[in-house]
């Protein structure tokens, strides 16, 4: 989730005044506490960065280090904790740490943490606080002897300080955390859509080739045993398994082009997307209109698209006809898929475009559903034509 910022006039305390209300002793409260906090940060950060910088040559250095800058992350924590609960700085937490990707050593991990800008700017936070610690520890024991009648004006005008500060340092970057949200976002659409389709693979290898070629293997084995004693019969059995045969290497044939048909990397879109149209229940008219070719994973993520979309045509639209364009603009590569059928066809209606929309949205690409009830269903899909294109892109809009 894409952390926000409450806004920090929606947070502002009303107005001074010289009533001492329990805003002020709330805020009175906290710069008193700056004092000891920023001794105890200053501190800890201090010693775990020093000990840490200076083991860098061994070992343990940089390890240490990435601990210490953990313990950082939780400084940062507590003092947003405490403005929200003195100042009332509304303010989001950061996205925690990502945990270890698959196959991930130690050393990446270690790395990770190192460039964590959570952390650091927690550590420049504990470093600075020290010096205006001590300033406001200093003013509000002064103020409350001897100024006691403006004092609630000095501890405004500090406050506003502090919270400047935490809102500055200890705040989320939208640009940041943004990017890691929809890293974390893609990482899970690629994973989950991976585990899938493998399942399906092996479901489809179960329950069709390798059943078949377990009858096939039994059909075999009592040929084999009637070949002397009755040969007729015999014959009559491998005829049955020739045709199992041929009936399991179709359904081979099949499982392999769900994974990547061979006509996709021969021949290109046109002529993969022509024969996935010749399957479908209504007649479909398919243009394409490209000079070359994209790049390869997003030529197979276009297939499998418009692949998935005429399936829904012939399961569910009862549709009289259907067209498929596909053409580009500029660095992008557009698709449109429409039907004359009864439409009503929704993103949440267990037609599998809410997983069309997931893939594309994980390379930058946009999905768009237009299915009036009566119809008709028109589909309309944008890629980057290559695959750095969609992390420029994406770089580009966190600007």
């Amino acid at each position: 989730m894409t952390a926000s910022i409450t806004a920090p006039d929606n947070d502002r305390p009303p107005p001074a005044r010289f009533v001492f209300d329990r805003h002020t002793w709330k805020e009175i409260a906290h710069l008193l506490a700056n004092l000891p906090i920023a001794l105890l940060g200053f501190v800890y950060v201090t010693v775990t960065t020093s000990v840490g910088a200076g083991l860098s040559v061994t070992v343990i250095g940089l390890p240490l280090l990435a601990l210490c800058l953990m313990g950082a992350r939780g400084i940062g924590k507590a003092e947003r904790a405490r403005a929200r609960a003195l100042l009332g700085v509304r303010i989001d937490e950061p996205s925690p740490l990502p945990g270890p990707a698959h196959g991930e050593g130690v050393i990446a991990s270690v790395w990770s943490r190192l460039k964590d800008p959570v952390a650091w700017r927690s550590v420049l936070y504990s470093f600075i606080r020290l010096p205006w610690g001590v300033l406001t520890f200093t003013v509000m024991v002064v103020g409350l002897f001897v100024l006691w009648p403006v004092l609630p004006f000095i501890a405004r005008g500090l406050s506003n300080a502090d919270r400047a500060m935490v809102r500055g340092l200890l705040s989320p970057s939208d640009e940041l955390e943004r990017r890691i949200a929809e890293l974390e976002s893609d990482r899970g659409v690629v994973v989950d859509t991976a585990a899938a389709d493998l399942r399906r693979i092996e479901r489809d290898l179960h329950d069709g080739a390798q059943a078949r070629l377990v009858a096939l293997a039994m059909g075999l084995g009592l040929a084999k045993e009637k070949l002397l004693e009755d040969p007729d019969a015999a014959a009559a059995m491998v005829d049955e398994a020739h045709g199992e045969v041929k009936l399991a290497l179709q359904e081979l044939r099949d499982l392999a082009r769900g994974i990547h048909p061979a006509v996709l990397t021969d021949r290109g879109l046109d002529a993969a997307l022509s024969s996935v149209a010749s399957r479908c229940t209504a007649p479909v008219t398919v243009t394409v209109n490209l000079d070359e070719r994209p790049a390869a994973a997003i030529e197979g993520i276009a297939y499998f698209t418009v692949s998935e979309l005429l399936q829904n045509v012939s399961k569910h639209a009862r549709a009289t006809r259907a067209s498929v364009d596909v053409w580009r603009s500029g660095d992008r590569l557009l698709l449109q898929v429409m039907d004359d059928g009864k439409g009503g066809a929704r993103l949440d209606g267990g037609t599998g475009m809410a997983g069309l929309a997931e893939r594309l949205g994980a390379v930058d690409g946009l999905f768009v559903l237009d299915s009036p009830p009566g119809g008709p269903t028109t589909v309309t899909a944008e890629l980057p034509w290559r695959v750095r294109e969609a992390s420029e892109a994406r770089a580009a809009r966190t600007h």
